[in-house]
């Protein structure tokens, strides 16, 4: 009996200690960081295109945290600079990601600011990146003869276009693109420091 409180003493000694240096200790550290002078809020088309980001399981192949260059070349990549927590700020559930099967998304907004490329590579990855392993998301469009008002119609090459028909994206598809568009992380993070 002895013995047996000795180990679950321990194991909660322990477990206390984990807690505080995972959990406690950087809570305090970073509840205070405010965000950096050039982040702004989502919008509610960039919140509703976040809904979809996560839907549709793009974290678990693009991660949205550059790294230093002491650990990673993700600057020599064109990721943009080290994420620092404030990036994070309006984030609920942070998106940071742990694959890279696909590029870092942190910039991708800076990196690829047109709504017509990124609606494309969302109908079919292949053709904008040849040899992408990215699926393509044709459920986000809808194929028609001709196109309503109205309607935002992608022009994707003509090698992946539909014979006689046009592609149009829906609402979901536009409102990922708007968050996609909208990771534009190039503001300095330190006052006075240019990028």
């Amino acid at each position: 009996m002895h013995d047996e409180l000795k180990l679950l003493g321990g194991a909660m000694v322990t477990l206390a200690l984990a807690t505080s240096a995972l959990v406690v200790v950087p809570f305090m550290q970073l509840k205070a960081v405010e965000p950096p002078a050039g982040l702004k809020p989502y919008t509610s088309a960039q919140l509703r295109g976040r809904e979809v980001y996560i839907k549709n399981g793009c974290i678990y192949c693009h991660s949205q945290q550059p790294r230093d260059r002491a650990q990673a070349p993700d600057d020599k990549r064109g990721w943009g600079r080290a994420s620092v927590a404030g990036d994070y700020h309006y984030d609920k559930p942070h998106l940071l990601g742990t694959m890279r099967t696909g590029p870092d998304l942190f910039n991708i907004g800076a990196r690829q600011p047109s709504q017509d490329w990124h609606l494309g590579h969302l109908y079919q990855p292949r053709a904008y990146s040849p040899g992408s392993v990215m699926p393509s998301y044709p459920f986000l469009f809808e194929i028609k003869d001709k196109a309503d008002p109205g309607d935002r119609v992608v022009s994707v090459p003509p090698a992946y276009s539909p014979y006689g028909k046009v592609v149009v994206a829906s609402q979901e598809a536009i409102d990922l693109v708007t968050y996609l568009q909208g990771l534009d992380h190039t503001y300095p993070v330190i006052e006075g420091k240019a990028k």
